[in-house]
């Protein structure tokens, strides 16, 4: 049994218990996930003096927390999973943390909208490289009876970071525009010094990161150690060809001949007509360019998936209850996502709340809902499932249905007694949606597909729910002069969460119990 620091690794029989070094292998990248957290966050608190400065409108504030970061978080995701599979997992979450952290300072410095974009891109970049490297170091770590609590901590940081976001954020603005009501050193604003404050330390974690052992990979289980990979670059170029584009036409190509690029181009050539038709309809360019890229980049990656891997594409794209699940999920993130930026702008600007004040109370009160919501949300959804083999959508349904009153109730509110518990109500329940939604996609693919399901499962919420909830309650909010009528107005998709939920639950209990009949008929030896 590993007791000690110095004897992880090697081992041929399984151990039963964690050694004090992996526990602080832990601790670390639960920092790292607070991190990510606070970097992704904080722009909500920060949106009212951004806004003021850069003279943006509701909709480019939209488009900088969700499309700018989401899009390609959702796209580098994929290949840089594939890269932690077959590289060094410490030093590509060292260089993932480096650079959003970098890029997370370099907004501080942005003097135009589309500065801080572009530093938004590469923050969602680096961040894409963090949970799968995490992930995969977690599982290497601790053996299977303590990795569901290892990887429940890890997740923790989740809601601590988007709570510390928040506060940090609304501290640093407050006292820093009090000190300096035009300016400070180097001419810089609040919202300015609270991008550089939460970015530096990052730089300086990352260094910390890179004193980390990397584990042999299933020496926890007892396998023998895998080969290296003789070309884990290569992989991940290979990677990058699926779903990048406009490397997406030589993938196609590579991959299929021309007739793969003939498939290819046909989706371009749906895509960019609808962009085109929503540009000459007025709908700014950023948003929908970027949109754009993430439908196509997926569509291509789906026709390489159906290339390469006919089962895996059969259960996961081929399979309705899958997508219902999916969308499901995805329109109530839409919401959620929604309500999670423009919180801190609503109490603002309505309800008249400092930075500081708004920063704490959204901040403590989110963590706390998110973390309920999430663990409750996922022992009922087992026990349902015990009862039924669709039951874990129920508890889909339940999120997508109540939420959507005590967001309505929170964003038509004139007090903060009324505010702020609607808004935590309405994040418990919207959370409670995502384990269930999760582990529904994991039923309905065989074991070696877990990964790729995983992928459609984020890229699919990411696309729906952050790269377009949050902009869409902005460009109302723009076009209607009113804050409240654009998170109203996503209340408009709830019919079509409902429908997708229900869907689900009548299709799931049949692709679950076909999965491997359905995996054999396109060729998977089962």
């Amino acid at each position: 049994m590993a007791t000690g620091i110095g004897d992880e690794t090697g081992a041929s029989a399984p151990p039963q218990q964690a050694s004090r070094y992996a526990w602080y292998v832990l601790s670390i990248l639960f920092v790292v996930y607070i991190l990510n957290f606070i970097d992704r966050q904080i722009i909500s608190i920060l949106a009212e003096d951004i806004r003021r400065d850069l003279h943006l409108k509701d909709e480019d504030l939209g488009f900088l927390y969700g499309t700018a970061f989401g899009v390609f978080y959702a796209l580098f995701g994929i290949p840089l999973g594939r890269l932690a599979d077959s590289w060094h997992r410490v030093r590509l979450m060292t260089i993932g943390l480096a650079l959003w952290s970098t890029m997370t300072a370099l907004s501080g410095l942005s003097r135009t909208g589309g500065h801080l974009a572009a530093a938004r891109i590469g923050v969602g970049i680096g961040e894409a490289t963090a949970s799968p490297s995490a992930y995969s170091l977690i599982s290497d770590w601790f053996p299977k009876r303590l990795r569901a609590t290892a990887l429940s901590i890890y997740s923790a940081g989740l809601y601590v970071g988007g709570g510390c976001s928040l506060f940090i954020g609304g501290v640093i603005v407050q006292r820093w525009n009090a000190a300096y009501p035009a300016g400070g050193p180097l001419g810089l604003m609040g919202w300015q010094a609270a991008f550089l404050a939460v970015g530096i330390p990052g730089v300086l974690v990352a260094i910390w990161i890179a004193t980390l052992r990397e584990p042999v990979r299933g020496a926890v289980e007892g396998l023998p150690e895998p080969d290296r990979h003789p070309a884990p670059f290569r992989a991940f170029f290979d990677e990058l060809l699926t779903i990048l584009p406009p490397l997406t036409v030589y993938g196609a190509w590579r991959g299929g001949g021309g007739r793969g690029v003939a498939i290819n181009l046909l989706g371009l050539g749906v895509v960019v007509a609808a962009v085109a038709a929503l540009l000459a309809a007025g709908e700014p360019k950023p948003q929908w360019f970027a949109i754009g890229i993430g439908v196509y980049a997926v569509y291509s990656w789906a026709t390489a998936l159906k290339r390469r891997d006919a089962a895996t594409f059969a259960l996961i794209v081929g399979t309705p209850a899958f997508l219902c699940t999916v969308v499901a999920y995805g329109m109530n993130a839409f919401l959620s996502y929604a309500a999670s930026f423009w919180a801190a702008p609503y109490a603002l600007r309505v309800l008249g709340q400092t930075p500081a004040a708004a920063g704490f109370t959204i901040g403590s009160l989110g963590a706390l809902s998110g973390f309920l919501g999430v663990t409750l949300g996922g022992v009922i959804a087992d026990r349902l499932r015990q009862r039924h083999p669709a039951g874990r959508l129920w508890v889909v349904l339940f999120g997508a249905v109540m939420q959507a009153p005590f967001l309505a109730i929170a964003f038509t509110a004139d007090s903060t007694l009324v505010f702020y518990p609607a808004l935590a109500i309405g994040q418990l329940c919207a959370s409670s949606a995502l384990g269930a939604a999760a582990a529904t996609t994991q039923d309905l693919v065989l074991p070696r597909m877990r990964g790729a399901a995983t992928a459609t499962f984020f890229i699919g919420t990411t696309l729906l729910g952050l790269a377009m909830g949050p902009y869409l309650a902005g460009r109302v909010s723009t076009l209607s002069g009113s804050l409240s009528t654009g998170m109203l107005s996503l209340l408009l998709a709830v019919p079509l969460t409902v429908g997708c939920a229900i869907a689900a639950i009548r299709l799931v209990p049949a692709a679950e119990a076909s999965r491997e009949a359905r995996a054999r008929a396109v060729g998977e030896a089962i």
